[in-house]
């Protein structure tokens, strides 16, 4: 099965990092990344700057790219006014996120999971105005921080939830990298079941270092897109216990989109190490590893 991916650096990548890119550099790599064959990047959010600083030039970026690149580029929102901010800036690709667990919606949003389900329809009607799209994110779908394992009957839910209609696609989210492939494989194939007019996106993190086998078995449970982030940037800054996302180098080497060859995948480990070395960031990616190894026989092995 073909696989689409996203790169998602900018924005969960950035949320933990000590250093910060500026913004033209992050401009610079959206078009990067988008010339290597990454297929779609999640630019920014439009969470207060006073809680996650890292995203305050958000709109920013948005402004410094051509039109081509806004249609395949995703932003972060959690309420209809983000959306309405957003689309003013040029923006056109929402995600919609909330989580299914109460208290992680409380500690990262700040309200109900009811009231964010509640607000959706309005924050679909503000991406449609201008001719957007909205993905239905979720959350926390596997485990909270806070209260342990989610339900897939509170999963399936909002799933359900006549709400949520309007949508493209669902992300389903393991936000602590703590699911494992059988489960990411059943609550991938249950959206995929019950919302079947949608695109299913896979967002995970390799917490518990099972990142690229979920993604992997999201795959097989109907998924079209995973998301990751160079070097295994990321995690939530509101998510205690959470580490960075699967790495894209992995994911890219696992999966080899027909984009990939030797030289492509070692231009984005490069990429990788340029932005993690800026950010002081350790890089977490094992492709990255092996690349760097010795094994020369090895066609994907970096040369220099």
């Amino acid at each position: 099965m073909t696989v689409g991916f996203r790169d998602v650096t900018l924005r969960d990548g950035l949320q933990l990092a000590g250093g910060s890119l500026p913004t033209e550099r992050r401009i610079a790599l959206v078009r990067e990344l988008f010339e290597l064959g990454v297929e779609h990047v999640e630019a920014g959010s439009m969470a207060r700057p006073d809680l996650v600083p890292s995203m305050a030039d958000t709109l920013d970026v948005i402004a410094g790219l051509p039109e081509e690149h806004r249609e395949r580029v995703w932003v972060w929102t959690a309420t209809p006014r983000h959306v309405e901010r957003a689309a003013a800036a040029g923006v056109r690709r929402f995600q919609y996120c909330f989580s299914a667990s109460d208290s992680h919606n409380e500690a990262n949003i700040g309200r109900t999971t009811e009231a964010s389900i509640a607000a959706m329809p309005d924050a679909i009607a503000a991406a449609r105005a201008v001719g957007g799209s909205v993905q239905l994110c979720v959350a926390t779908s596997f485990t909270c921080p806070f209260e342990g394992e989610v339900g897939i009957g509170r999963f399936s839910s909002i799933l359900e939830d006549p709400r949520t209609e309007g949508a493209s696609d669902v992300v389903v989210c393991d936000t602590l990298g703590q699911a494992h492939p059988a489960e990411v494989e059943r609550r991938v194939a249950l959206a995929r079941a019950t919302r079947p007019e949608l695109g299913i996106v896979y967002h995970g993190h390799d917490t518990w270092g099972l990142g690229v086998a979920n993604a992997a078995a999201a795959v097989a449970g109907g998924a079209d897109v995973i998301d990751g982030a160079l070097g295994g940037l990321g995690g939530c800054p509101f998510a205690p216990g959470a580490s960075g996302n699967t790495a894209t180098e992995d994911l890219v080497f696992a999966f080899r989109p027909a984009w990939a060859t030797p030289e492509s995948f070692g231009a984005l480990v490069r990429l990788g190490e340029e932005i993690t070395g800026t950010l002081g960031e350790p890089n977490r990616s094992r492709a990255r590893d092996g690349a760097r190894s010795r094994a020369r026989a090895f066609p994907w092995v970096l040369e220099g």
